[in-house]
């Protein structure tokens, strides 16, 4: 099960960090330069979904893998960095092929 919620968030910070990129180099262009606001509120909702789900379940595997506080403040920050969630699946990634 735990193995499941792995993945998971592995697969979620996948999203969210394209929908990060996604509103930073699309949406936002396209409101401050085309005048057309309505990508930045689709992609926001979106990576603000999705953001909200990485954290969430970011907790609950530092939880139930017994993670010291550091290890979800590392899984925060990249969620709050531009393409840090794509490291942090390399960390995640690591992490399983060593247990």
């Amino acid at each position: 099960m735990m193995q499941n919620k792995v993945f998971l968030l592995r697969k979620i910070g996948i999203a969210e960090g394209v929908s990060f990129l996604v509103l930073l180099l699309i949406a936002m262009p396209l409101k401050y330069y085309f005048n057309q606001p309505l990508a930045v509120k689709i992609v926001g909702w979106l990576h603000g979904i999705l953001f909200i789900a990485f954290s969430s379940i970011a907790w609950e595997v530092k939880s139930e893998r017994n993670k010291n506080f550091k290890w979800f403040a590392i899984a925060f920050a990249a969620s709050i960095i531009p393409a840090g969630t794509f490291f942090f699946d390399r960390l995640l990634k690591k992490e399983l092929t060593n247990s």
